[in-house]
């Protein structure tokens, strides 16, 4: 059984991740994954596994808590479902195959793989030039297939939403407003969230050593947990969202990127910092 310690980190997690996912358009995985991966190591799996495990149910927890914002962002108008819609689609078949080259490798390649694709990401999301003022958004839909294969497969490989890839890429290459970035990267991870949870369940089926209550590389008792106070934080995120400028949105998302490549890096640990 889970410890009362446990389940209460559990549940701070949640909100933190619900309101972050809300308000910036992202899954809140550099919350979430490492939380998970030190409760399931404290409970004795073995770290392959936990990483995992914690790759999979977070992806699972991504799910309703993106439908929770998108369905608030489209109250303001913010979502460009056509574009969304195209992304999340093509991304869903790719995030299997991110999801088996995931399920073979060790963690801590992937992670620092990715935690230096995610800050060179913020660096250049901080030079870029203003934020749009005049146009519209690219709307070749080409260029929104293959990006949503690049996000899927990104998703599966690493077990995040890809909201971190996608709103810099909308704003910077894409001519998206912060806000419409947020907005459909978070109706976008609807459906790469479902696609890599599913499959994170498949590859994991029969392994020896799952926490209990899984489902693959899925554990339910923490998806509860976590989802059951993401979802409502997700709306406040989503409310906070459009009342920030967008050049404050930007920099906040910037932090957040930053932070979350030094700790997938391991950064962190290797300074002895409790972050």
């Amino acid at each position: 059984m889970i410890a009362l310690t446990y389940v209460l980190a559990l549940l701070l997690t949640g909100a933190l991740v619900g309101l972050v996912s809300g308000m910036l358009g992202v899954g809140g995985c550099f919350i979430m994954i490492p939380v998970q991966y030190w409760i399931l190591t404290a409970m004795g799996i073995d770290p392959t596994i936990a990483i995992r495990v914690a790759f999979g149910t977070n992806l699972l927890v991504v799910f309703p808590t993106a439908l929770s914002g998108s369905l608030r962002h489209h109250k303001k108008s913010a979502v460009l479902w056509k574009q969304g819609v195209i992304l999340g689609l093509t991304s869903i078949p790719f995030t299997f195959a991110g999801a088996w080259i995931a399920s073979n490798l060790p963690g801590n390649i992937l992670k620092t793989i990715f935690g230096s694709a995610i800050l060179l990401g913020a660096l250049r999301m901080a030079t870029a030039h203003p934020i749009r003022v005049h146009g519209e958004p690219h709307a070749n839909p080409l260029t929104y297939v293959l990006l949503g294969m690049i996000f899927g497969f990104v998703t599966g490989l690493i077990g995040i939403g890809g909201g971190v890839l996608m709103v810099p890429l909308m704003v910077i290459f894409l001519n998206y407003h912060m806000h419409e970035a947020v907005a459909t990267s978070t109706a976008v991870m609807v459906f790469t969230s479902l696609g890599g949870a599913i499959a994170y369940m498949l590859y994991g089926l029969g392994m020896q050593g799952l926490p209990p209550y899984s489902i693959g590389y899925v554990n339910l008792l923490q998806w509860i947990l976590l989802a059951g106070t993401s979802i409502p934080m997700a709306q406040v995120g989503a409310h906070l969202a459009h009342k920030i400028h967008p050049h404050g949105l930007k920099w906040i998302f910037i932090a957040v990127m930053v932070y979350m490549g030094l700790k997938m890096i391991g950064v962190f640990s290797w300074l002895g910092l409790p972050v």
